[in-house]
């Protein structure tokens, strides 16, 4: 949208916008006033000259999203200008739930494909599988749909319908109508005994349900004879600060201090405590972490880590730990400004240091050797040494440091890295199809996932299958170093085909360096807390 502003206009749109962002700073705004007005005065004349001079007719929406873009980005990273329309889809995020029918989808070979019904979606209940191709919409095609056209189309409010027709392979293209619902965005992603006395939850993202769906695959995993637990938070960004606080006190008990937030203002400077009684508070647990783990994991990890609750094993996380509070404008945008900053029970800021450069900020996420590169920047500053309840010693300096550094072991070849990512799919199309022709596995559950091992010759026709599309462009020779590792995504694909996610981390986390690592310290975190669960 364009329009001509005169000075009159342009004097009160700068006003208007800087009165609400001085809300937000009231503390410095008022004891620098001065500077303040000066500085209105000078951008006013600024865009006034724009207005007034610049050779087109400015687009001044644009320009004032900019300028608060601009503003926010000075802060420091994770204070943010949300635009209206994703902010729509931010809420949606936060609230673990959206209405449509229920699919997780892929655009290949310009239609979409279904990687997964939903459980307990409208296109589960209506017995949609892994492969199909949405090939009309209302009768129209979506041959060529893009992501943006998917969603308005298969979304819309609870109650609608939609008809789609499905090409499956082996039958006609059919016609199926849903009646869209409310459609679940699930936090936990496997809840699975690792053996018959480990549990383990993979909790990937925190949200208005996370409590609830931890709560939960506690439940059914203490039933099924759970004496230890793994909860993984690999690659977990955060979330809710409530949801962190109520998931760390199913496994801490008494009431001791979880997570603390100190900043300008009093209100924002609170204490979280663990509170309830829980059966899971007398099992020992390992945590596991990495580089992408953020905020709340991070909360979690700090507070078992601190308070001697269990170990910490893999990567030291990535060390987010700034408070936002989301503040809603006028026309259905937001601001998220960090009010506070998080502590851990034993003091440790889990904010690691910000000098401005936003792109050295994030550029050691990508270091092969992150951890080491970490530990030198923090002895150069002189680390800060902390206590953890029972004695033990760790260090400040931001994000937490694990009680055991892991490598991931997997040193795959670059040609098997380039058919994982290939948007082509190849490895859930080929167990797809794997999985139509031998529908028998699906009998045996247990037996598939304790003793099915890929053949030979399916090994075989997967690479053929793939020469056929890439031509000469890959070394097939090359991906036979990893020939055990592309079996088992296979088999965790046809898993996940018949069954669900469960079923397919069940498969994937048996090859996980991580998990087996985690096993052989269950009796050193059992220890751990024994020694100390009585130290106030």
């Amino acid at each position: 949208m364009r329009f001509k502003l005169n000075n009159k206009k342009i004097l009160l749109t700068v006003l208007i916008f800087f009165l609400v962002i001085s809300m937000f700073f009231s503390g410095k705004i008022y004891r620098a006033a001065n500077q303040l007005y000066l500085k209105l005065k000078i951008l006013n004349q600024v865009i006034s000259l724009i207005n007034t001079n610049y050779v087109e007719v400015p687009d001044w929406e644009k320009i004032i999203t900019g300028g608060i873009e601009g503003i926010m980005g000075e802060l420091d990273p994770h204070s943010v200008y949300i635009k209206k329309k994703k902010m729509e889809e931010v809420e949606e995020e936060f609230k673990g739930e959206f209405q449509g029918i229920g699919i997780e989808f892929d655009i290949l070979n310009e239609f979409i494909t279904v990687i997964s019904p939903i459980a307990n979606s409208p296109a589960d209940r209506a017995g949609l599988q892994a492969g199909d191709k949405i090939v009309e919409i209302n009768g129209e095609s979506a041959k060529g749909i893009t992501e943006d056209e998917v969603f308005k189309k298969l979304r819309g409010p609870k109650g609608s319908k939609v008809d789609i027709t499905i090409r499956r392979r082996g039958t006609e293209d059919f016609q199926v109508t849903l009646m869209r619902d409310d459609i679940p965005i699930y936090s936990v992603l496997a809840s699975i005994m690792l053996n018959d006395s480990t549990g383990y939850i993979y909790l990937h993202r925190f949200s208005e349900t996370s409590r609830e769906e931890v709560e939960e695959a506690l439940q059914e995993l203490h039933k099924k004879g759970a004496k230890a637990y793994i909860f993984d938070l690999r690659n977990n960004s955060g979330g809710l600060l409530g949801q962190a606080v109520d998931i760390a006190d199913f496994f801490i008990a008494g009431e001791k201090k979880l997570v603390y937030t100190k900043g300008r203002k009093e209100e924002t400077e609170q204490e979280y405590y663990s509170s309830q009684a829980y059966p899971y508070e007398e099992k020992p647990l390992v945590v596991l972490i990495n580089r992408a783990s953020a905020s709340a994991s991070e909360i979690i990890a700090g507070a078992v880590q601190d308070l001697d609750r269990g170990l910490i094993l893999g990567e030291r996380s990535f060390g987010k730990g700034l408070v936002q509070r989301q503040y809603k404008l006028q026309d259905g945008s937001a601001v998220r400004i960090t009010v506070a900053r998080y502590y851990t029970p034993a003091g440790r800021l889990i904010q690691r240091p910000y000098d401005g450069d936003m792109e050295d900020y994030y550029e050691t996420f990508t270091y092969e050797n992150r951890d080491s590169v970490m530990a030198e920047r923090d002895s150069l500053q002189n680390k800060i040494e902390y206590k953890t309840k029972g004695g033990r010693v760790v260090y400040g300096g931001g994000g937490i440091t694990p009680d055991y550094h892991v490598e991931d072991s997997l040193d795959l070849k670059e040609a098997t890295l380039k058919i994982l990512r290939s948007p082509q799919r190849f490895v859930f199309n080929f167990a797809t199809d794997y999985a139509a022709k031998n529908q028998k596995l699906k009998e045996d559950k247990e037996q598939f996932i304790d003793s099915f091992q890929l053949s030979e010759k399916a090994y075989q026709d997967f690479k053929i299958a793939i020469q056929k599309e890439l031509q000469d462009s890959i070394d097939l020779v090359e991906i036979d170093h990893d020939k055990q590792f592309i079996k088992n995504r296979i088999k965790a694909e046809i898993a996940r085909n018949f069954w669900q996610y469960d079923e397919y981390y069940k498969v994937i986390r048996r090859y996980d360096n991580h998990i087996q690592f985690a096993l052989d310290k269950i009796s050193e975190a059992r220890q751990l807390f024994k020694v100390n669960r009585n130290k106030k």
